[in-house]
Formats: structure tokens, sequence, C-alpha cells
């Protein structure tokens, strides 16, 4: 978790993302960065296991790429120090995601034509009533649609050459506040008041 801890290393790990493989050179003319700066970050990713290096090039003129297409810290199984520090980078992460939604979203008028109208462009909000099991099947089914070009991602030469990269956020999270729910004690059912914000 130390080495997701630090906005450089996520931003290299994003570029890498993009690019597939940067040298600590080209990775620092990404980010702003020096290449002294994001040749320290890419060897500190590497010691935990995030990148490695692809072989050939010397100093900074290394390429480097990402090892793992994803990450996921499951809190329910660390002490409540280490859980607290993971819920933290997990805010960290998604912070950084809904800035650049909102960003992006509201410059939408600078967007390309073609992207205005796609369906799959925008924002929409939809609430569903749904069982544990059924919530279950519909993310199964929404991540195995996805999963059709995931592989894009970190293998650029999948690419189409017309490819636009596009962030799709799939947030799901029960409305406890609407959710009538029975008493564990008593058997009663309770509707929870509004959350104030």
């Amino acid at each position: 978790m130390r080495a997701l801890a630090h906005p450089v290393r996520v931003a290299l790990l994003e570029a890498l993302a993009h690019a597939g493989t940067l040298t600590a050179t080209q990775a620092s003319e990404a980010l702003g960065e020096s290449p002294a700066n994001c040749a320290f970050h890419l060897r500190t990713l590497a010691k935990y296991g995030y990148v490695e290096e692809t072989g050939g090039g010397r100093g900074r003129e290394r390429p480097w790429r990402r090892v793992h297409t994803g990450y996921q810290i499951p809190t329910d199984e660390l002490d409540p120090q280490t859980a607290t520090a993971a819920q933290e980078i997990a805010d960290f992460y998604l912070d950084r995601i809904l800035t650049r939604a909102r960003t992006t979203l509201s410059r939408r008028s600078s967007w390309p034509a073609e992207w205005l109208a796609n369906e799959l462009t925008g924002q929409t909000e939809d609430i569903f009533y749904v069982t544990t099991d059924e919530a279950r099947e519909l993310g199964a089914e929404l991540r195995s649609l996805l999963e059709r070009f995931s592989d894009r991602l970190d293998h650029p030469e999948r690419r189409p050459p017309d490819a636009m990269p596009i962030e799709v956020l799939l947030l799901g999270y029960p409305l406890l506040h609407l959710a009538a729910r029975p008493d564990p004690e008593t058997g009663d059912v309770i509707v929870a008041e509004a959350e104030s914000d």
C-alpha cells in the first residue's frame, strides 16, 4: 500500500496503462516531472511488484510496463490500522476518478462531435430495487460485457486506429437511508430517515 500512497506513482501507473511501456524520460514528459523523479518512483513501484522492466535500454531510457491491470485491497481481512490506511488509499483513488469525471463532463462542449451524441458517453443515474442474488447476477453481466474491451488498455497494439479512451465508472451502493428493513431485535420494519449532507 505504501507504494500506491503517492500521486506521482498513481499517475505513472495510469500513464503506463495508456502507453503500454514508458521510459523514465518519456514518463517525465507525460507527467511534467523530472526524469530522475520518475525513475525513482518507477523503481519504487518495481520494488513492490507493480511495474517491471521490459528489457533493453539503459539508465533512464529503460522501458517499464505495468504488471497488474487492476488493484484491489480487501479491507475486511486487515487489522484495523492497516484497514484504515487501505481505506484512505481507496478514498484517494475515488476522489481522483470523480474529479476527473466532473472536470471532463463539465467540458463536454469541447468533445469531438461524434462522441457528444454517443450512447456510452455522458452521464446517467438510475435506481434499481434488486435482491442480493440479482445484484450479483447484474454485476457479473456488466463485467462480462465490459471485459470484451478491457485487454486493449494494457495492449495498445490491439486498439483500433480510431479508438478513443473512454473511462466508464460503474458505482453501485445500497441506499440504506431509503430501505425499509426489519429491526433485528423486534422484527418491526424500520424506515431510516434521510441522510443529511
